[in-house]
């Protein structure tokens, strides 16, 4: 709730109560609440106050103050906006976000507040109620961007139209959409949103909706009537280049005075800027050229930040600057993450100040109701998958996979990596997920061949599993779930990990049950529990767990003071896991004896506390675009299911784990080149501050999203399976002829080329200018010689899986046949069988194929190839070249392990 003060806006007494939008308008100098059913009609004579309030599921609330104002508003207006906007914040605790919207110029994130587009009024506000009637007046809008939409009036002139974007021309009886030879997919797809709010708002849903292409002239009826609109056809101009623009001003740092004065503080360069040079009782101007952030410290008094506001926007416009600039408010302790990045010793991660303060306003609430409080609740982590599923583990060593038993397969070692599949009931259908358990001391070459198999294996199934890699120590709550018993041990049994200790003459610290070994036991539940074995000495023990000590003469469980019931029965029941025959001498917290300290080295000082994950925000989606060999990110607000764009690449970013999301008409065509985009993310610093690259990446293709993908949208299934690209499925919606792909076929990523959608039809190409272009529209009819087998959506013929996984002839009791999405269990083949299957698999026919130069070839090429295999970008160098970057001819390379290809091509950047 607000601070109450008496000289408050009485418009603000309930302000920021409730989740959602507040909009409020200044009409006559006084602030004036708009209704929610005109929530998104701006008028261009008139500036506006809005306030976004979201509720997470832990900490405090989020409040971004936005004040719009239109190009038409009057000077006095819009002063009395900004300074309202001051107001609001302070009535919310001086806890909110603040930014200067102007009309045409709008943020991302204010823009998604009114989805599927904003379309300003002419004129002005009032609050009295009046019916508009009169001759329909024909509109022309411009249609700008591919997530939230840009909605701009333009004259109605045949001069207006170009090539680059989309236009919307509205009509009494019928909207046209015409679309520039040069928009891209995305961009007609968001501008059909806006045909569709067009007709349900302004004709009631009753009109007729005709789509035109740049440069058709003839055979359609509704482009004659498009152009006689016009005054007839003629020739849509080319523009002429764009002027470049100048080099970017240095980024300057300026305090700001009681009296509006600037003085220039720190050096001329983002790099001498320190968080030491923001003094809590001063407000500052981080000038950014294209973006200003204005930064007003907690002991500043409102009429101090009233001075600095007016004088910043005095500065805007005094200056010249374009109304492209962005005004950004911000209160000290909620920077954002742009702004902290100009700073060099900023913390990565910021402090949780208000999570910890609701932390602890809720601790008292326990304590006041009898409660002993030891910390907080844990989150709820439920599993959202079935997991009675089936389970198979596979240990990585090099080139080579072993299958393990069923005895086996929930005790992994810290030394080595693992490859697990589990199966499980899905939508309708079997789903299978992989992990890649990549062991906390396990050796690269094991990580880098788990990554390897791991996708060979996912590339075989028709059913396009998800595939995600996991380091011990940060495995998701879900992988527990799935093993539901799993106990780690120290040490490893791959030769390449064999092999480094005995190099680097490393002790060999692999479990020995005649050994001593130390145990910490942790979980949820009889059905989700964790045995990991950490370092025999006592500074591995803290209060808040259970351990189980093994000696050569005795067994000990150690129960931490500050452990629960809970974990007691955990720690019996994994005594029972471990060894039935085991009868352990129970152990509390202050009475061990001093043959228990003697096992451990000694008594010696260790952590009381269970360390607490603390603060996660809620999850954030991302496009990744990989544009003239730059590798962009793209924050999307306030997302839906409609931002899964067939033609993207999506990354929703969790906080503890990270999903990428592939679209099937998207120019990834490999999972491995999906997971480096996800890597490629978390080394983005300033995007990603405090994320580990460690954390879980899973990847999804589209089609086919699990319920743990699912579960962070409102997810409508009736949208899962319609045929064509983001902007046919659109149009098909409007014109309520969705096609579904019952009867189709969806191809898993690595068997689709990068000009082909999955039911064969071009859909997408790269230009050097870094946009997508789109031929014509194919017939809807298109594909119907796909059929659907059995229950799930296979291709007429499903091609036997190859014989690609080795068993393990060292283990006798290692299962002898796996199983992939159904497909007939396959006999592991021998090493030699495997090689020269997985060898042929690889070589292509060197006299068919075409040569490109290597920096063409590149991940990241400003002028990338199109149209070739993506994951054997090396077989199309010459032999000349390909002999100077790999340094051996390709028969030579030809016959290394799978794994170790990868490595050369990824360190050529060519995986």
């Amino acid at each position: 709730m607000p601070i109450v003060t008496k000289d408050m806006d009485s418009a603000f007494q309930t302000a920021g109560a409730n989740p959602g939008l507040e909009v409020w308008c200044i009409e006559n100098q006084r602030l004036i609440s708009v209704s929610k059913s005109s929530h998104g009609k701006f008028y261009t004579g008139s500036a506006y106050l809005v306030l976004n309030v979201v509720f997470p599921k832990i900490g405090t609330p989020h409040y971004d103050i936005h004040y719009w104002l239109g190009n038409e508003a009057k000077k006095v207006d819009s002063i009395l906006a900004s300074d309202k906007a001051l107001e609001l914040d302070a009535a919310l605790g001086s806890c909110s976000v603040q930014y200067r919207e102007i009309q045409g110029q709008e943020s991302q994130k204010f823009l998604s507040y009114f989805r599927p587009c904003l379309i300003p009024i002419e004129g002005v506000f009032t609050s009295k109620q009046g019916n508009l009637n009169g001759e329909y007046q024909v509109r022309l809008y411009t249609c700008k961007g591919d997530y939230v939409v840009h909605v701009k009036e333009v004259p109605f002139l045949r001069a207006s139209l170009n090539h680059e974007d989309v236009f919307i021309l509205d009509t009494a009886l019928k909207i046209f959409l015409f679309s520039g030879c040069n928009s891209t997919i995305q961009e007609r797809a968001k501008a059909l949103e806006v045909v569709q709010y067009i007709k349900e708002n302004k004709h009631g849903g009753k009109c007729e909706v005709a789509t035109i292409e740049d440069g058709k002239f003839v055979g359609d009826s509704d482009v004659g009537e498009f152009w006689s609109l016009f005054g007839g056809y003629a020739p849509i101009p080319r523009e002429s280049p764009s002027v470049l623009e100048s080099e970017a001003s240095p980024i300057k740092l300026f305090w700001i005075n009681l009296q509006g004065k600037f003085c220039e503080t720190g050096g001329k360069s983002s790099n001498s800027f320190s968080k030491e040079m923001l003094e809590t009782d001063k407000c500052y101007m981080l000038d950014c050229d294209g973006e200003i952030f204005v930064w007003m410290g907690r002991q500043t008094l409102l009429t101090e930040r009233r001075t600095a506001t007016k004088a910043i926007e005095d500065f805007v416009r005094n200056e010249g600057r374009s109304n492209k600039t962005h005004l950004t408010f911000l209160s000290e302790g909620l920077e954002s993450t742009i702004f902290r990045s100009y700073f060099t010793n900023w913390p990565k991660t910021v402090e949780p100040r208000l999570y910890e303060d609701g932390k602890e306003k809720v601790a008292a609430i326990f304590k006041h109701q009898g409660y002993e409080v030891k910390e907080l609740p844990e989150e709820d982590n439920e599993p959202s998958i079935d997991c009675s599923g089936t389970i198979k583990v596979w240990r990585v060593d090099g080139d080579e996979l072993s299958l393990l038993s069923v005895s086996e397969l929930t005790k992994l070692y810290s030394g080595d990596c693992y490859i697990v599949q589990y199966t499980f009931p899905g939508n309708g259908r079997d789903e299978i997920l992989f992990y890649a358990w990549l062991g906390s001391k396990c050796v690269m070459e094991d990580k880098t061949a788990a990554i390897s198999h791991m996708s060979i294996m996912t590339d075989s199934i028709r059913t396009n599993p998800v595939m995600a890699q996991t380091h011990e120590g940060k495995e998701p709550a879900q992988f527990f779930s799935i093993l539901r018993r799993l106990v780690i041990f120290k040490g490893g049994n791959s030769s390449g990990y064999r092999k480094f200790i005995e190099e680097k003459s490393i002790l060999d610290e692999t479990y020995n049950e005649n050994l001593v070994a130390l145990f910490r036991v942790q979980g949820t539940s009889p059905d989700n529990i964790q045995a990991i074995q950490v370092d025999q000495v006592s500074t591995s023990l803290n209060s808040s767990y259970c351990y189980i000590l093994q000696t050569k003469a005795s067994i000990y469980t150690w129960i931490g003071s500050l452990s629960s019931a809970r974990d007691h029965n955990l720690l019996d029941r994994m005594v029972e896991l471990l060894n039935p025959t085991w009868l352990p001498v129970s152990v509390r917290e202050g009475n061990e004896p001093d043959i228990f300290w003697d096992a451990l080295d000694g008594k010696a000082e260790y952590p009381k506390g269970k360390e607490i994950q603390g603060f996660t925000d809620d999850p954030h989606l991302f496009a990744l675009k990989i544009m003239r060999g730059d590798f962009k990110v793209k924050e999307i607000f306030n997302y839906t299911q409609d931002d899964l764009i067939t033609e993207d690449i999506l990354l929703l970013d969790c906080q503890r784990e990270i999903y990428v999301w592939v679209g099937l008409h998207s120019v990834v065509k490999s999972k491995q080149e999906a997971l480096n985009l996800g890597l490629k993310f978390l080394e983005m610093d300033v995007l990603v501050e405090g994320l580990s690259l460690n954390i879980p990446i899973y990847i999804v293709t589209e089609g086919y999203e699990p319920p743990f993908f699912t579960r962070f949208f409102s997810w409508d299934h009736s949208k899962d399976n319609i045929v064509g690209n983001s902007f046919e499925r659109k149009l098909a919606i409007l014109k309520g002829k969705p096609k579904s792909l019952e009867g189709h076929n969806r191809a898993p990523l690595k068997a689709s080329s990068r000009d082909s959608t999955p039911n064969g039809h071009r859909s997408f190409s790269a230009f050097s200018n870094g946009r997508g272009r789109s031929s014509s529209p194919v017939p809807s009819s298109a594909g119907s010689d796909l059929r659907l087998s059995a229950d799930r959506l296979l291709p007429s013929s499903t091609p036997v899986v190859k014989k690609l996984f080795e068993g393990s002839p060292a283990n006798s009791s290692a299962e002898k046949t796996m199983s992939l999405s159904g497909s007939p269990a396959t006999e592991l083949s021998s090493s030699n069988e495997t090689a020269s299957l997985s060898q042929k698999n690889r070589n292509v026919d060197a006299e068919n194929t075409v040569i490109y130069p290597y920096e063409r070839l590149r991940v990241v090429s400003a002028n990338p190839v199109t149209g070739i295999d993506l994951t054997k970008r090396e077989v199309y160098l010459s032999n000349e070249e390909f002999r100077e970057k790999f340094g051996m001819p390709k028969s030579a390379f030809s016959k290394l392990p799978k794994w170790k290809q990868n490595k050369l091509k990824m360190s050529l950047d060519l995986f």
